[in-house]
């Protein structure tokens, strides 16, 4: 699965370069830690050797002292590791995955449940929550923490297979350090914590791994796992984070495939693909388990699953496919934002790197026709307005201002409870 991971890595950095990019990762070195300097290293040779000859640079040693990731870090940490890995946007990839298909023929149903189907006469009966009826030749079950639940109650499957949920809890704090890299912080209890650069003005700390009940259980950052976090990180950082300077939370559910291990964070990443039929017709492909890294290879071997019940499937495409906004080079990102600076003079660089970060080539064109500040309409706050709201409802389903505060962007972070009040009142003034 790391071999895999490593080498698709750079196949999604082609293919979403405004919302994907390479990310250096410093490993600071110091008394008392469970794992030797030496096998660390070791490490990290096996690590750069599985990713292959790709773009990214090799493991580095750094001297903490003349290095500026090393001024942020306590005065017992004289040397690091600094190895390259990548950051995606996860929200934007989700909604870009969705666009994509949807560009491609797919009808994408927002806020539509599935609440029972049925085999019948060699086809899928689906009802849905907006009590429809969609009949298919088959169907894939990729409910996540939910699939299991979906597998046995909705489908009527008597399946022995089962997911693990393990929470990953998040802090964004005010920013601990200018610097572009992040830090991989070892803890006493085996555990491995990031320190992430996170949307210019704050870090990004995380993640817990705690076993999670559900898939109904309340998703959220416990005390504990907060109080976990900031100590995690004060072991390290010259300068104490507390909780006043958290800014917000976030915590995620990851349905890992039950392999039975004892802990949560030694079950397995790797993922499952079960399929059953009905005398060779109506599949159900269930998904257990994956990670983000290998969320296409995942999606290609589903395929190549369902292939022998579709005779009309053709092969393997997205390897080589941008999603939507992302058909440039990385090299030229800083370029696209000089470009959209020029054709709209009244964005500063900051507005432009935003919107081009987000979007990509999409950037041209949800600002088509704009020669003034007025032409972007209402001006919500964090440089949102009524033109991006407007483009985001139509090509990417946004229905609330937590729509478009969280699951399309993370502009909340900079946005007032007053200012995210104006956006839901916009909303709700418009039509439908």
């Amino acid at each position: 699965l790391v071999r895999e991971a490593l080498q698709e890595r750079d196949v999604l950095l082609k293919a979403m370069p405004h919302i994907a990019w390479p990310m250096r990762f410093v490993l600071p070195i110091g008394p008392g830690q469970r794992r030797a300097g030496w096998l660390l290293r070791l490490g990290l040779f096996v690590y750069d050797r599985l990713g292959g000859r790709g773009s990214l640079p090799g493991t580095e040693t750094l001297m903490l002292a003349a290095d500026p990731s090393g001024a942020a870090l306590k005065p017992e940490f004289v040397k690091a590791y600094e190895y390259s890995d990548g950051w995606v946007d996860d929200a934007r990839l989700v909604i870009l995955n969705a666009r994509d298909a949807a560009a491609n023929g797919a009808n994408v149903a927002p806020r539509t449940r599935l609440e029972r189907a049925t085999r019948v006469d060699g086809l899928w009966r689906a009802e849905t929550s907006g009590e429809q009826i969609i009949f298919a030749r088959g169907l894939v079950n990729a409910a996540g923490p939910w699939v299991a639940d979906v597998l046995n109650a909705r489908l009527g499957a008597n399946s022995a297979a089962s997911v693990r949920l393990v929470r990953g809890s998040h802090i964004v704090v005010r920013q601990v350090f200018a610097h572009e890299k992040s830090y991989f912080l070892q803890q006493p209890d085996g555990r491995i914590i990031f320190a992430i650069p996170y949307e210019g003005a704050f870090t990004l700390i995380g993640t817990t791994d705690s076993d999670h009940e559900g898939p109904n259980g309340a998703v959220i950052c416990t005390p504990a796992e907060r109080d976990y976090l900031l100590d995690a990180a004060n072991r390290y950082f010259a300068t104490a984070i507390t909780a006043e300077d958290i800014v917000w939370t976030y915590s995620g559910v990851r349905p890992l495939y039950d392999d039975g291990a004892s802990s949560a964070s030694s079950a397995t990443r790797d993922y499952v693909l079960e399929v059953s039929d009905a005398g060779g017709a109506a599949p159900l492909l269930s998904v257990f388990g994956g990670k983000i890294t290998t969320y296409r290879r995942l999606a290609e071997a589903a395929l190549v699953k369902l292939g022998p019940f579709f005779e009309d499937m053709g092969p393997p495409w997205t390897a080589g496919t941008p999603l939507p906004g992302g058909n440039f080079a990385a090299c030229n990102l800083s370029k696209l934002i000089e470009d959209l600076r020029a054709a709209h003079p009244f964005l500063d660089t900051a507005w432009a790197g935003r919107l081009i970060r987000a979007y990509g080539l999409d950037a041209f064109d949800m600002l088509h026709g704009a020669t003034g500040i007025e032409d972007m309409g209402q001006a919500f706050g964090a440089t949102l307005t009524a033109r991006e709201v407007d483009w985001l409802c139509r090509n990417e389903w946004a229905r609330t201002a937590e729509d478009i505060c969280w699951r399309r962007s993370k502009l909340g972070l900079r946005m007032s409870a007053a200012e995210i009040e104006d956006l839901q009142t916009y909303f709700l003034r418009q039509p439908g």
